[in-house]
């Protein structure tokens, strides 16, 4: 019962994570850019973040208990020796790369958000949404395969 709870939690995190990502550059982020306009990116970051952040930690959790269920050897975890080992070294990899381009988005562009930095910012919108949607490629790839 366990695992249908954190199966559950983690694709729930998922779609609030990569789906919020995905309308920010889909929706939002080309007429933000269009009309040079920072203050539409702000006022979705302020709302979406309420929101966003807390399923980003529910999926870290979650994945946490996750790769140790499908690998309880946490020495493995990085070793890509084993199909399940790459698959789990890949979600970490790829929640690297999201902190550090969230943490340094939160940090320093968007307090400082203008217009004339709108199209950095805008890279990181692109690169947290590309990683997202990877992670959403990798994690159904663990039960439907895809990978390998």
């Amino acid at each position: 019962m366990e695992y249908v709870f954190l199966i559950f939690f983690h694709i729930l995190g998922a779609t609030i994570w990569a789906g919020g990502h995905l309308i920010l550059s889909i929706s939002i982020l080309p007429g933000a850019l269009k009309e040079r306009n920072a203050e539409v990116v702000k006022h979705f970051e302020a709302k979406f973040e309420k929101l966003g952040i807390p399923a980003l930690v529910v999926q870290i959790l979650t994945g946490i208990r996750l790769a140790h269920l499908f690998q309880p050897e946490i020495s493995k975890w990085f070793s890509f020796d084993e199909r399940i080992s790459t698959h789990i070294a890949l979600k970490f990899i790829l929640l690297g790369l999201t902190l550090i381009l969230a943490v340094h988005a939160r940090l320093k562009l968007v307090p400082k958000l203008q217009e004339r930095n709108l199209k950095f910012l805008a890279f990181h919108i692109i690169a947290v949404t590309v990683i997202a949607t990877l992670f959403v490629f990798v994690g159904v790839s663990i039960r439907v395969g895809g990978l390998y």
